[in-house]
C-alpha cells in the first residue's frame, strides 16, 4: 500500500490559503517574501520521490494553468508525473497525464493507496485535505511553516471534535526562517 503525503505551505497561525497569489485573499502571496533556494530544492524533491500527484479541482485548476508554461527540472516532473484529481464536474483533464476521481472522495483515495507503487503527494487542495483526514487516509504531514501570520483563511486542519495522533519524525529550518515539520500518523 502506498503512503499518502500531505505537503502544505501553512502560516504560524495555520492559514494555507493563497500562497502564491491567488486572487481570493486580501494577503494573498504569503510565501513570497520567505521563498529561498533551499525550499524550492526540498519541493523538488517531494515531488521527485512521488509517484502519483493527488489534487482538489481548484489546486489543479492553479496548476495546470501554470505548471505547463514552465520548463526545467520541476515543470518536467510536475508536468510528466500521474496526477489524480477529485472533482464531481471535472470530466475532461487537458493537463497531461491526468485523470479524474469522481464520486465517494474516501474510496476512491483508499483505492489509489493500494494501487499506486509508490507515495502520493497531496499539494494544497483544501477541501480534499480536510475529507482526507476526516477519513483517516494521511499517512504523514509535511508542514512548512512560514513565519508569518495573515488572521483568517481556509486552515489544514477540518473543524472536528475527534483527535488525532501525530509523531514528529522531522524538523529542518530553512535560512529564509521557513521551518517543515514532518509528521506520522502513531
Amino acid at each position: 500500500m502506498s503512503k499518502l503525503i500531505v505537503s502544505e505551505f501553512v502560516t504560524l497561525d495555520g492559514v494555507m490559503e493563497a500562497p502564491g497569489g491567488e486572487p481570493t485573499h486580501p494577503h494573498t502571496g504569503w510565501v513570497m517574501d520567505y521563498q529561498g533556494p533551499e525550499q524550492v530544492r526540498y519541493k523538488l524533491g517531494e515531488v521527485l520521490e512521488a509517484e502519483t500527484l493527488l489534487i482538489g479541482r481548484v489546486t489543479y485548476e492553479s496548476f495546470a494553468g501554470a505548471w505547463p508554461t514552465y520548463t526545467g527540472e520541476f515543470a518536467d516532473r510536475m508536468n510528466g508525473m500521474p496526477k489524480v484529481v477529485v472533482s464531481g464536474t471535472l470530466t475532461d483533464p487537458a493537463w497531461h497525464n491526468t485523470t479524474v476521481l469522481a464520486g465517494d472522495v474516501a474510496e476512491g483515495v483508499a483505492g489509489l493507496k493500494e494501487r499506486a507503487g509508490g507515495p502520493v503527494l497531496v499539494q494544497g487542495s483544501g477541501t480534499l485535505v480536510h475529507a482526507l483526514l476526516d477519513h483517516d487516509l494521511v499517512d504523514e504531514l509535511r508542514l512548512m511553516v512560514f513565519p508569518v501570520s495573515i488572521g483568517s483563511g481556509l486552515r489544514v486542519f477540518p473543524g472536528t471534535r475527534r483527535k488525532t495522533s501525530w509523531r514528529v519524525v522531522d524538523s529542518a529550518t530553512f535560512p529564509s526562517q521557513v521551518r517543515v515539520d514532518t509528521y506520522r500518523r502513531v
